[in-house]
């Protein structure tokens, strides 16, 4: 008797659909039930590996290795449990399968088309994820807008789902409620014509989220229940807040979950958001802050700033500063700035920790190592994740070991010291043009050096981390940049792989292949982000 809530998004893009979806899963899973979480992203790609994080943001990957989007990431957060494969899919995936299964003869001879086959498969993957995961609800987020041709598919198999089983599915529309500043008038016109919009997709919405700067009056909820055929009661109003961990407090002030359970003929506990509601709070008393630099290339859009090409490590400094009872001052920092300026590195000594975080290509790679350099040779807190680390390496090699030029091969394929090379399985993929979903990806054991920095953090001596590279610390090089000072503090065991370096003799200088930020949740901060922002505090107090 598994329930479907739907979650589609009206007026414009980015007003939350997928905390909004996290926030429902989590104030469910607080009253005892099983729930999961389901993206539908309604792009040709199989994944989300081949996209440019500038246009898309962060690339997500699960335990079980899939390229994913970002939002599968807040699911994991909320929830505070695993999500896999079957918990996203695209419309790549879809039609792929579609016509995999047509050349198989599956389908019998019949005439293969987009209605009813497509939506069939939809939905046949929404209930294995609720066979498979046992789930009381299953929660699925609809990508883009309502009204965009992309999605429509979807919305016909969220309407054949409905028809099929008219008791157990429900919809919940996501609207943005402008209010011009010339005007000074909150507008329900725009979320009027969504409903519309969805309407004509023959689906009615049960529950309307309300997006807006300030929250909603009575005047305005009973206008849109009036022209949106909906109770105001139906209406949760969704201000803007400071942290996305307010969310589920706020959507519970609006007592969402008792329209749901209502809705579903359901008597259930009364939530218990005790922990959300200690964390909102811990959140906006904070007094001291730490100033935390992320040095990357792949927020910058125009004159605006994409902050979602990161969000996992943004995420990650927020747990770990929240529980050391500060607050985090996070700021970025364009890596080909250091390459034009050089007296642009002094601008590092106002931070107490500089990260940088993943990514790929030349572009900016040499500003990175000069930063990298500075925050070495003046002990301000460094923390490199998966191409950070490869550059730490190629810092330390050139300066510290002697190693002149050394560089990765992605970056100068000819290059006399090449510290960090591709993978002997990658060169395959590269020559056969096999990008897509062939990088080393997933969780993989890691054996933690005893005794070091990281070894400390985590307190344990094996750990399994997430991994999303084609190119690795190269062993041809290990024992000469040993001998130089660099710490090998983690190796995967089954292929002897250098997972973590380390400095000693610093305040905080980690690099790890992996990406620990994936696996950082608001209530358990990851051990070695919790070390880092440890020894930025200890900075920020010393200043």
């Amino acid at each position: 008797m598994t329930r479907y809530i739907f979650i589609a998004g009206g007026v414009m893009s980015g007003i939350g659909k997928g905390v909004s979806t996290a926030s429902i899963g989590a104030i469910l899973s607080s009253s005892g039930f099983r729930v999961s979480c389901v993206k539908i992203d309604p792009y040709l790609n199989v994944d989300a590996g081949t996209m440019n994080p500038v246009e898309h943001g962060e690339v997500f990957v699960t335990d079980d290795g899939l390229e994913c989007d970002q939002d599968i990431g807040n699911y994991e957060r909320f929830l505070d449990q695993n999500l896999y494969r079957a918990n996203y899919m695209t419309s790549g995936q879809v039609y792929q399968t579609v016509i995999d299964r047509e050349r198989a003869l599956e389908y019998e001879g019949k005439c293969v088309e987009t209605v009813p086959h497509i939506p069939e498969e939809i939905i046949g993957r929404l209930e294995r994820v609720a066979l498979r995961t046992k789930a009381d609800f299953v929660l699925i987020e609809i990508g883009g807008t309502v009204g965009e041709y992309q999605n429509l598919i979807f919305f016909e198999a969220a309407r054949m789902m409905h028809l099929s089983l008219p008791s157990r599915v429900l919809f919940v529309l996501v609207s943005y409620l402008p209010v011009p500043e010339m005007l000074g008038e909150m507008k329900t016109k725009p979320t009027q014509h969504a409903v519309r919009q969805l309407n004509a997709s023959g689906i009615q919405p049960d529950i309307i989220i309300a997006r807006s700067t300030v929250p909603l009056d009575l005047p305005r909820k009973r206008k849109i229940a009036i022209f949106c055929n909906i109770r105001e009661a139906d209406v949760i109003s969704a201000p803007d807040i400071k942290s996305i961990y307010e969310v589920p407090v706020n959507f519970e002030k609006e007592k969402i979950s008792a329209r749901i359970f209502e809705k579903f003929g359901i008597r259930a506990q009364k939530p218990d958001l005790a922990n959300w509601v200690r964390l909102a709070r811990r959140i906006s008393t904070l007094k001291k802050s730490v100033s935390i630099g992320i040095i990357g290339k792949y927020f910058a859009t125009g004159r605006f700033t994409l902050s979602d090409s990161y969000i996992s490590v943004i995420e990650a400094i927020k747990h770990a500063a929240w529980s050391l009872g500060v607050r985090p001052d996070i700021r970025w920092l364009d890596a080909e700035h250091f390459e034009t300026d050089k007296r642009a590195l002094r601008e590092l000594n106002a931070h107490d920790g500089i990260i940088v975080p993943g990514g790929f290509g030349g572009r900016g790679i040499e500003g990175k190592i000069r930063a990298i350099r500075f925050a070495r040779e003046n002990s301000i807190p460094f923390f490199g994740l998966c191409y950070g680390m490869q550059l730490a390496t190629i810092e330390f090699a050139r300066t510290v070991a002697g190693l002149k030029n050394a560089c990765t091969t992605e970056v100068d394929p000819k290059t006399a010291h090449p510290v960090i090379a591709t993978m002997e399985e990658q060169e395959k993929n590269i020559a056969a043009g096999k990008f897509g979903g062939s990088m080393r990806l997933g969780a993989q054991p890691c054996q933690l050096r005893k005794g070091t920095a990281s070894q400390r953090a985590y307190g344990e001596n094996t750990i399994t981390e997430r991994h999303r590279h084609r190119y690795e610390f190269n062993n041809r090089f290990r024992e000469e940049l040993e001998r130089a000072g660099l710490v090998i503090a983690g190796v995967n065991p089954e292929r002897n792989l250098v997972e973590i370096v380390e400095l000693k003799k610093h305040p905080f200088f980690v690099g790890t292949q992996f990406h620990p930020e994936l696996k950082s949740r608001p209530f358990r901060p990851h051990p070695l982000f919790h070390a880092f922002l440890r020894a930025a505090r200890k900075r920020a107090e010393s200043k």
